[in-house]
């Protein structure tokens, strides 16, 4: 038998998704490159459980840990940040006051180098792993060649009260528009660094969603595009739309255009497919306006999208901690800097 067009690209990407772990937790990134040096970085946190997200201002000056004991990495923040915690045990997305985005997306096939609590080498927990990034550097390429010298080892472990084992990898965007994905691979450690690395989503490795991506890019988008809830089946209609939406430098229009490609990304809420049983729910979603320094977000069970002006935010050293609570379905409107109170700053999971 013989298949057109359509019928073609439809089993291949059966076949693609076939090939993914049924048990990855299903995320995706964009970035948009708007006119005008306006660059967006968007994402959806999509998980099978509940993953209560709050949103914290951290100033500069912090004194930080890697929170795997004594022979944990150590600094002081450089920078301030606007990010968005999970259980307040972690850091899982967020931008800095230089307007460096950090994204951890779950990546089933992580494998991290050995660690030995009471060795030599310095350790840092992955629960922290985006915000040494958002603390240490301004720009992606900064980033990159701190990571390149591997001078400490990212560890991992169970997320607390759960069978989950935690694996993901990290994406970097910057208002440049630089993008880096690292992902550990064996225990080794591969970052992927080029402003054309602009969409990621989960399983597989990055190096093989470029391999999908070359083969879709041979498929007019305007007839077919895969349309399950499957990583693969996501990052090929992210990356079609990311370039295909408006493109502006008005504020509201480009984070507009960025939503509606994260939305149509996402996996509507409590949709369960029989033997995928971890193919996941949109819990929330963050637009990080790098340009004009506004980080936006919302939850998938309240109805509006507010935001943060990190203009309007004290990052100066010594200022306090601040904490906006989303986790128990509160709702805000509009820009909420001044709604953050006062909050001790939450302590990393680690070992």
């Amino acid at each position: 038998m013989r298949l057109d067009r359509p019928a073609l690209a439809c089993a291949v990407a059966l076949a693609i998704a076939a090939a993914g772990s049924p048990a990855s937790e299903a995320c995706t990134r964009v970035v948009y490159n708007g006119p005008n040096d306006t660059i967006l970085t968007g994402r959806s946190m999509d998980f099978s459980m509940e993953i209560p997200a709050n949103l914290w201002i951290f100033p500069r000056g912090i004194a930080r840990d890697g929170a795997v004991g004594a022979s944990s990495v150590r600094w002081t923040s450089r920078y301030g940040s606007v990010i968005a915690s999970s259980w307040d045990i972690a850091t899982s997305d967020g931008m800095n006051e230089k307007g460096l985005v950090a994204n951890l997306l779950w990546l089933v096939s992580s494998e991290y180098p050995p660690f030995e609590k009471d060795g030599d080498r310095p350790g840092l927990s992955v629960s922290i792993w985006a915000q040494y990034a958002l603390d240490n550097f301004a720009t992606v390429a900064e980033a990159v060649e701190a990571f390149r010298r591997e001078a400490f080892v990212v560890v991992t472990d169970y997320i607390p009260g759960t069978d989950k084992y935690t694996t993901v990898h990290l994406s970097l965007s910057d208002a440049s528009g630089d993008n880096a994905i690292l992902e550990y691979l064996g225990g080794r450690l591969v970052i992927h660094h080029d402003r054309s690395h602009r969409v990621m989503t989960n399983d597989p490795a990055f190096e093989q969603q470029l391999a999908i991506a070359g083969y879709w890019d041979r498929i007019p988008g305007q007839d077919f595009l895969p349309g399950t809830n499957h990583s693969s089946d996501r990052f090929v209609r992210a990356r079609y739309y990311i370039d295909r939406v408006t493109q502006s430098d008005d504020p509201r229009i480009a984070a507009a255009a960025v939503f509606s490609v994260v939305r149509n990304v996402s996996v509507p809420y409590g949709i369960a497919i029989p033997g995928f049983p971890n193919l996941s729910t949109t819990r929330w979603r963050a637009v990080a306006d790098q340009k004009n320094r506004l980080y936006y977000f919302e939850t998938a069970i309240t109805p509006n999208t507010f935001w943060v002006d990190l203009g309007k935010v004290d990052f100066r050293e010594g200022a306090p901690v601040r904490r906006l609570r989303v986790d128990d379905r509160q709702t805000y409107s509009g820009e909420t800097s001044k709604l953050f109170e006062r909050a001790q700053p939450f302590a990393f999971q680690g070992l």
